[in-house]
């Protein structure tokens, strides 16, 4: 039975995991703000069996005390990510790119829906337009 790919989907692949590679994107990787959140990317060699665009996602304990409140955030960010990233996706695979990235969300108040939808957006266009950068240094 072949295996289908979801275009939307968010699953076990598609995830930034482990604390090798979340430290190793912390350390050597490059950061963008885009407020309310920071994002941390790099671009890495193509392996196979890999995913070619891997996300994390987190929410500090700083400003939001309550799990409930941190958990909201990881889940409007993650919805708002998986509906949006196929524009991404879409730029990363003709130019034979994969990438790594963590998105945190930085600010002190609870969001809603519509401004995590627009900041994501926001986030995905100016990793867009990094691909392409990227793709002109290299040729």
């Amino acid at each position: 039975m072949a295996t289908r790919i979801k275009l939307f989907g968010l699953g076990k692949t598609d995830r930034l995991k482990g604390r090798k590679a979340i430290d190793a994107l912390f350390s050597s990787g490059r950061r963008m703000p885009v407020f309310p959140y920071l994002v941390f990317y790099q671009f890495r060699k193509p392996a196979t069996g890999t995913n070619p665009l891997q996300c994390g996602f987190g929410a500090g304990t700083r400003h939001f005390k309550k799990a409930v409140d941190r958990n909201r955030i990881k889940r409007l960010t993650r919805e708002a990510w998986r509906i949006l990233k196929p524009e991404l996706a879409g730029v990363l695979q003709p130019s034979r790119k994969e990438m790594e990235l963590f998105i945190i969300y930085t600010g002190k108040t609870l969001p809603d829906t519509a401004l995590v939808q627009e900041k994501v957006s926001g986030i995905i266009k100016k990793l867009i337009k990094l691909v392409h950068e990227n793709s002109a240094e290299d040729n």
